[in-house]
């Protein structure tokens, strides 16, 4: 029997087989809810040509350029696979067929593809066996899986039949682009040079054997295994989310509607297509400060349960009957733990890690969603939060009244309609903290001095709802979120300055959902404009606060991409740049203090301020810069239990109000 006439009825085999696996696989995204990641086409073609040909985000990393060296060997191999399965089929296909201008030069390429596919991969074993990564590993998931060494093997094998059988092709002479192929050739050297020499043909024979049989078992595995992320990393980067995801979708409230995520199949169908492009590479994990600290929650975890839920759950589903494996449950590898779920800080950094733009945080706010709205399920702590808020419209319960206190020692307008310019949104904090109420000041005394005109709400301002949002409590913060568009309309509010990146990103960011598209500008911009604009002239540069080193709030850095006006207000007011911290501007590290952790308790492994506190400190601080309130009291708290009374925190406000005097 020929070998084409075994190679073909084994090609159409393998290739019913993975026709069959992919559409076994995803036939189950239509268990997904409908979401539309279809508009802005052109948009979305450019990042997909910049994060998935282009590999911004994987060579982030030094061993990304070894990945992204074996990603385009393989898509230029592609060229030689193709050939290979042809020719296996129709003897005479060959590139040789075309002019040796056109084959010459592909020929040359899948030569030195072939040669850099087969280093990468070697560098890649080296390294899971030799200096593995702890976030590699996860509980499920092992960096020295027998998976992952079977497809770098696989790939191996690969290209050393390749360089086998056209190695041998050249020293039969039977190679018409020979000069085209320098590292074939110099097989061919090898081969002649060895016992094989009198036994060439039937190398030959063995070496294109070799390479059929792997690469048919390769087209049959690839779709059963974690390398499925080969067929959805690059569609995923063209589906990715086109805004960042720094908001959640509103939820309609009516009789008999489900809320949140309990069940895969509620989430949508680009949460379930998540779970099949997550390429295991742990940087998500390595960037989480739940799981730096100890904490269940492991945001590579928590899609890789997605993915186990959904293909346990999926078939069941399909035919109507109830799922087997719950996704909110005991520790399991299809389910997410209640503890997983409320560890999460919402700061984003997985969603700024992950090389294919997988959107992890938004699943966990799902489901805290069901768990606040559908079984009244909670931390504790947070019932005081929620009747606080529901009640008193802020955290601590504290009367409406009291929200002008903090300005006993000014004068304060409140905001008139035609008259003044900029609301200043005080926030809860600003308004009832103690420590945050000197903020507050400070940037009163700022916006006098630059001549600004506004004003506030009084009494009159409730809190943006940023906290019971990321909580999952969307029913309390649609109601919040609407009474106060309605009263920004009635009182032709458009301008609005905050001190508090959480109030920043809810008004400019969620409240669009609501109708109403507010000019808001955190303090640090605004004084860092009003700075270079010569509208606010400082008396002095401020020296006595020492060595400065600054941390990147998440909401406004990771969030929002404010990374420079922090630093350029700072510089500008001391006349020295910042010290920075090792984890600084996207790859910034959580407080601790986001996503509503900032009224939970933290009984599980490290705190996260203290990691963050013992990093600023080995810089040797006189004082923490910050932007946010919260930062500022997970900070402070921090420096006391590490006995750094020492060091100072200071909100850039502050900052530029001492330079003021």
């Amino acid at each position: 029997m020929t070998d084409q006439a075994i190679f073909t009825p084994l090609l159409i085999a393998a290739l019913i087989f993975f026709a069959w696996s992919c559409y076994k696989r995803f036939s189950l995204l239509g268990l997904g809810q409908a979401e539309d990641r279809f508009q802005r086409i052109d948009l979305r073609i450019w990042d997909m040509l910049l994060y998935a040909f282009g590999q911004k985000r994987v060579m982030a990393k030094p061993f990304g350029i070894n990945h992204c060296i074996i990603f385009w060997s393989f898509l230029i191999l592609l060229i030689a696979n193709g050939e290979f399965i042809l020719a296996g089929v129709l003897p005479g296909v060959s590139l040789r067929l075309l002019s040796d201008g056109i084959s010459g030069p592909l020929v040359l390429l899948c030569d030195l593809a072939s040669l850099l596919a087969l280093i990468g991969v070697i560098i890649a074993v080296s390294r899971r066996l030799l200096f593995k990564p702890d976030y590699l590993d996860t509980a499920y998931v092992k960096g020295r899986s027998f998976e992952g060494f079977l497809i770098l093997g696989f790939i191996a094998l690969l290209m050393l039949a390749y360089f086998g059988l056209h190695g041998a092709e050249i020293a039969m002479g039977e190679e018409p682009l020979a000069g085209y192929m320098p590292l074939s050739a110099f097989t061919a050297k090898l081969l002649l040079a060895s016992p094989l020499a009198s036994s060439l043909a039937p190398f030959a024979s063995f070496a294109w054997w070799l390479h059929a049989l792997v690469l048919l078992a390769f087209i049959c595995f690839l779709p059963l295994s974690k390398h499925m992320h080969i067929l959805t990393a690059i569609p995923n980067c063209f589906l990715q989310s086109l805004d960042k995801p720094n908001t959640q979708p509103r939820e309609e409230f009516k009789k008999g509607e489900q809320f949140g995520v309990a069940e895969v199949s509620q989430f949508t169908w680009k949460d379930l297509f998540d779970g099949f492009s997550c390429t295991e590479c742990g940087r998500c994990q390595n960037a989480c400060p739940a799981t730096a600290t100890g904490k269940p929650l492991n945001p590579r975890q928590v899609i890789h349960a997605i993915k186990t839920n959904l293909l346990a759950n999926g078939p069941y589903l399909q035919r109507g009957e109830k799922p087997v494996i719950p996704l909110i449950g005991e520790e399991s590898e299809g389910s997410n733990t209640e503890d997983t779920i409320w560890s999460c800080t919402t700061c984003g950094a997985c969603i700024a890690a992950c090389p294919v733009m997988i959107e992890q945080m938004p699943k966990i706010i799902k489901m805290r969603r069901h768990l606040v709205e559908m079984e009244s399920k909670f931390p504790e702590e947070l019932l005081n939060l929620f009747e606080n808020m529901e009640q008193r419209s802020n955290p601590w319960g504290i009367a409406p009244s009291e929200r002008t206190k903090w300005s006993s020692t000014m004068e304060v307008k409140p905001f008139e309609q035609g008259k003044t310019e900029y609301l200043f949104y005080i926030g809860c904090a600003g308004a009832f903290d103690s420590r945050a109420k000197h903020v507050t000041v400070a940037l009163a005394t700022i916006l006098n001095a630059a001549n600004i005109s506004w004003g506030i709400l009084g009494k009159e301002e409730k809190c943006c709802g940023d906290s019971l949002r990321r909580l999952g409590n969307e029913y309390v913060f649609d109601k919040m979120a609407k009474e106060n568009v309605q009263l920004f309309k009635e009182k032709g509010i458009t301008k609005v300055i905050t001190q508090c990146p959480h109030c920043f990103t809810t008004l400019k960011n969620d409240y669009k959902q609501y109708g109403i598209e507010l000019q808001v500008i955190h303090h640090a911009e605004l004084i860092d404009q009003l700075l270079k604009e010569g509208k606010l002239k400082l008396n002095k540069q401020v020296k006595e606060l020492g060595n400065i080193v600054f941390h990147d709030s998440c909401y406004l850095g990771r969030h929002n991409d404010i990374y420079e006006a922090p630093r350029s207000v700072i510089e500008t007011a001391t006349g020295n740049a910042p010290t920075e911290l090792e984890r600084k501007k996207d790859n910034s590290f959580c407080c601790g203090a986001g996503g509503g952790r900032m009224w939970m308790e933290e009984f599980i492994g490290e705190r996260i301020n203290l990691n963050r506190v013992t990093e600023a400190l080995t810089k040797n601080p006189d004082t923490i810069c910050v932007t946010c309130p919260y930062c500022m009291t997970m900070f402070e708290d921090g420096l006391k239990d590490k006995q750094a009374g020492q060091t100072k925190v200071r909100d850039i406000a502050e900052l530029v109000a001492e330079g003021l005097r």
